[in-house]
């Protein structure tokens, strides 16, 4: 697909609080999903611009450590507050770079603040543990320590929430950050980066390189940084978590999904069809979250798939890049990956699903050369079909028809992801029993996305997580930061003023 070039930004680097070219001379491309015209340029880094930034964030963390708690959650007020005043223009950054409706990227932004807030609790969060008397006389306490540099790697599919996911929680427990973006959503990031500096952090203390693999591999080869957060497909989320933890550091490495939403037949189906449309289609369908696996039960099949065609077909799709635009649905992220969402469409077609809404069709008057796809629904699948077992990341449903919900419960034993699943029903027996049973680490009953608040940890089973301790909650304090145990025993000195006879009580 042909793309148009206007005025380009040249993505820099933010290395010790400076805004810095990359080593590198080559450039990929950054193109608006709503126009396929080109927006930014941005470097292939290398290991070179990698250490550059480990060395600067190695010498920032040296004093930021030192930095009383409550101090550093006090930079994390003030730039919640430069979030929340900025609010508009993110979106609007998002949205231009991504392709997500304002509404959407509004509701990511807020859903990341929720973790700067979060963070800004860090003086009770980061609090050890004592007990007098653990042995005669002996007093045992623990506390937390920060790594040191520690690094994430994020994905385009949300240019703010994910990163913030992972950096207000690390920097408040006291290391340093490096920041690597996708190199198709870096703008958003170097814009929130300059409200952080804003907030009164310190140089070093936050760094963003670019780059593909050779800047994951000097990340996580690098001996000075300590742990990585990922999050991005499956096959990379492995190889982020083995490389890493071969290199002896922490790694908690989010991976794919195929998500199952069973239907029972004594679900309210109206709402149902509406929280399955904005699970399977909102965003374009290009989140882990995404609703892609719709599982009728019995009789529901008959009444749902038809109310859901009839629902999704109103949907508009549009450009999210203009101010009076204001589409249900936006382009997906780019043209190749239009390309890989169409083939997989046609390839459920061949495998003898039955295409019942066919988003190809779909063309946008304004944005002939934007990457958009319209909702689309594959029936009658079989669980052996590409477009069961694999994560497509695009406004694509596949619905497999299940006589009973224990079908349904193996349909989810059966499937090697584990992110989330929901149950639409009526009975507290069943979805009593569908939450114990079911095969993955985030559960929804009657909800469209089961994505979990800061509060609580985003719990991915099985080949859509590797690691111990999971992105958000109290298990990212526990994975930014390591305990320390100290035993204590005083004994009485002869010549301590305790020896005195008033500390006897004989005064």
């Amino acid at each position: 697909m042909a793309v148009t070039q206007s005025a380009v930004t040249t993505c820099k680097m933010l290395v010790g609080g400076k805004w810095v070219d990359s080593s590198v001379k080559e450039f990929t491309n950054v193109c608006n999903p709503s126009t396929g015209e080109i927006i930014a340029k941005v470097p292939v880094g290398n290991k070179q611009d990698v250490d550059r930034a480990v060395q600067a964030a190695q010498k920032a963390f040296e004093s930021w450590k030192e930095v009383p708690v409550v101090e550093r959650a006090r930079v994390m007020f003030k730039f919640k507050a430069l979030m929340e005043q900025n609010y508009d223009a993110i979106a609007q950054s998002i949205s231009r770079e991504h392709g997500k409706t304002l509404p959407e990227a509004k509701a990511s932004i807020f859903r990341g603040i929720e973790v700067v807030e979060f963070a800004c609790g860090i003086p009770s969060l980061m609090m050890g543990e004592c007990l007098e008397n653990i042995a005669t006389n002996v007093d045992c306490e623990t506390m937390r320590h920060p790594l040191g540099v520690v690094a994430g790697i994020t994905p385009f599919n949300f240019p703010a929430m994910v990163p913030l996911w992972m950096y207000p929680i690390a920097i408040t427990c006291g290391n340093a950050f490096i920041l690597k973006p996708s190199e198709k959503v870096p703008l958003t990031s170097l814009y929130i980066a300059e409200l952080l500096m804003e907030a009164g952090l310190p140089e070093g203390v936050f760094n963003i390189v670019h780059g593909g693999k050779e800047a994951v591999d000097g990340l996580l080869e690098h001996p000075l940084v300590k742990a990585i957060s990922f999050v991005g497909s499956t096959p990379i989320a492995k190889y982020v978590y083995t490389t890493g933890s071969a290199n002896g550091k922490r790694v908690q490495s989010a991976g794919g999904a195929k998500n199952h939403l069973i239907i029972m037949p004594d679900a309210d189906m109206q709402y149902t069809v509406q929280a399955l449309q904005a699970s399977a289609f909102g965003c374009a369908g290009e989140r882990c979250m995404a609703g892609s696996l719709a599982i009728p039960v019995g009789s529901a099949a008959d009444e749902f798939v038809p109310m859901l065609v009839e629902s999704a077909k109103k949907m508009k799709v549009g450009r999210t890049d203009t101010p009076d635009g204001a589409p249900d649905m936006g382009p997906v992220i780019t043209a190749e990956h239009l390309k890989k969402v169409q083939s997989m469409i046609e390839k459920g077609a061949k495998e003898g699903a039955e295409v019942v809404l066919d988003g190809r069709a779909v063309k946008v008057p304004d944005a002939p050369q934007g990457f958009f796809l319209g909702p689309t629904i594959i029936d009658k699948a079989k669980p052996e079909m590409s477009v069961v077992k694999e994560e497509i990341f695009g406004p694509v449903l596949s619905v497999v028809r299940a006589a009973t919900v224990e079908d349904a419960i193996k349909l989810g034993q059966e499937c090697p992801f584990g992110n989330g699943a929901v149950i639409y029903t009526s009975s507290g027996r069943t979805a009593r029993e569908f939450k114990h049973r079911f095969n993955a680490g985030m559960i929804g009953i009657n909800v469209g996305v089961p994505a979990p608040m800061a509060w609580f940890p985003f719990t991915g089973w099985n080949h859509s997580f590797y690691g111990d301790q999971h992105i958000q909650g109290k298990e990212a304090i526990n994975f930014y930061t390591q305990q320390k145990v100290t035993m204590t025993r005083w004994f009485e000195s002869k010549d301590s003023k305790f020896h005195d006879p008033i500390w006897k009580g004989k005064n």
